[in-house]
């Protein structure tokens, strides 16, 4: 059975190593803070069952410890201990959010009873949110889908919209990163705050400094007044990085920075100032790859991806496709003020079979295009785009009693790896990675079969 875990925080080194002690002798994990500060940091990055906090410390109390623990893990329950008991302090420990109160002097029976009663409470807690999920529909904020794919990615997003952690959101182009950025903060304890996007591929590194960190009337030519930088605008929200994989090398460094300090600096500006927003980066790119390459900076993508979301590809997604369909199909041609009713049977069966290398954007626009072209009141198999019309998926023949099927294992090698490269969206180094064999391989066997190299 897993070992409760305690985080104890107290800046009397002392009181702090007797309770550990104390603590891990019942059998609990136990990790010790000196400061609130330090603790903050360590429940972002460490789940706790439980907190146990002094309440009189140097810098953060514990009641502001609470308010602030709750704001990251709302179901957290914390206990806070003071030598300084009073009704008025109880009270407001109790509205900052804790679980228990206990003054000085207490026995160690006394906090391990109260651990054991806040657990078992959230614990009760949690398997309530579990079950109420279980019975609810399948979703998750706006997005669509109930493939075992997607399901696996509900329970997922439900946990990490509960943390106030960096999330890394990552997948192919046109898979929904952005929408899913906007369902976690839709569904996280900061959702009436602000949520502001920003494309890091759309500008330079200039524009793209003075647009996240703000900068200072006069900074440069043309500002002839200050601005805030959308780190500042997004204060109590959520900023989402969009193509953190274009971030400019240069920009890295201050990017960095910014996570680490929870601070910006306005260009053209002396004073730091400080921000309070989560953040979410999102990228089409293999940034384990380019980390190799030294194009992304090693110890940001630490930074960034402390939780990681992978997109599924819509070819990967199964019936997703027609559900997806039929949705897009009901708004577009209600906005186009066209009756149309549902899909032709073949047409379906075109829809299914196509690869999807664009994801659901690229299905979007196809449902789109039909809409406009249809003539009846369902979509036929000729309003569809020509290469999903046109579209053979690859079979590997492995066996057969048929002598006719059979192949060389020239031609599977080469079907195979010409399935493998269209799984990959066209991705030459993400294709040989998943065949396990170097890219300069792969590229030779290109050119032998007469096929593009380049990357």
């Amino acid at each position: 059975m897993t070992k409760t875990s305690v985080l104890v925080v107290d800046d009397d080194a002392g009181m702090r190593d007797m309770l550990a002690l104390r603590l891990t002798s019942r059998g609990l994990r136990v990790v010790t803070c000196g400061t609130g500060a330090e603790a903050i940091d360590t429940i972002q990055r460490d789940d706790f069952d439980i907190v146990v906090s002094d309440v009189n410390m140097k810098g953060m109390s514990g009641v502001e410890l609470c308010r602030r623990a709750l704001e990251h893990r709302p179901q957290l329950p914390v206990i806070l201990i003071t030598a300084f008991g009073s009704m008025g302090l109880a009270i407001e420990a109790i509205r900052a959010g804790a679980y228990d109160f206990l003054p000085k002097p207490f026995e160690i029976d006394q906090l391990v009873l109260a651990i054991d009663r806040g657990v078992t409470l959230a614990r009760l807690k949690d398997e309530v949110v579990r079950l109420r999920r279980a019975v609810a529909p399948l979703g998750f904020g706006s997005l669509i889908g109930e493939s075992p794919k997607m399901t696996e990615l509900y329970a997922v997003l439900g946990k990490v919209a509960e943390s106030a952690v960096p999330v890394l959101i990552t997948g192919e182009s046109g898979t929904g990163k952005e929408l899913v950025a906007r369902a976690i903060h839709a569904a996280g304890p900061r959702k009436d705050g602000p949520f502001v996007a920003l494309n890091c591929a759309a500008m330079p590194a200039q524009l793209l400094e003075s647009e996240l960190f703000g900068h200072e009337k006069g900074a440069f030519t043309d500002a002839r007044t200050a601005k805030p930088g959308l780190f500042v605008a997004a204060t109590h929200g959520t900023i989402f990085l969009d193509e953190i994989g274009e971030l400019p090398l240069e920009m890295q460094p201050k990017l960095l920075r910014a996570l680490q300090e929870h601070a910006i600096r306005p260009v053209g500006g002396t004073a730091e100032v400080a921000f309070d927003a989560r953040v979410i980066a999102a990228t089409n790119r293999n940034l384990d790859t380019m980390v190799e390459e030294r194009s992304f900076r090693e110890d940001l993508y630490f930074r960034i991806n402390v939780l990681q979301v992978e997109l599924p590809p819509l070819r990967a997604r199964g019936g997703d496709v027609l559900v997806l369909a039929r949705h897009f199909l009901d708004r577009i041609a209600a906005r186009a003020q066209k009756r149309i009713l549902g899909f032709s049977a073949e047409a379906a069966h075109k829809l299914i079979a196509y690869a999807w290398p664009g994801n659901v954007r690229e299905l979007e626009n196809c449902i789109e295009r039909a809409v406009a072209l249809a003539s009846f009141d369902q979509i036929a198999v000729g309003d569809l785009p020509e290469k999903v019309r046109a579209f053979r998926s690859s079979q590997l023949v492995l066996s057969s009693d048929d002598p006719t099927t059979l192949v060389t294992l020239e031609e599977l090698e080469r079907r195979y790896v010409a399935r493998v490269l269209e799984a990959m969206a066209g991705n030459k180094a993400a294709a040989a990675r998943t065949l396990g064999i170097e890219r300069k391989t792969l590229y030779r066997m290109l050119e032998r079969w007469g096929e593009r190299t380049e990357p």
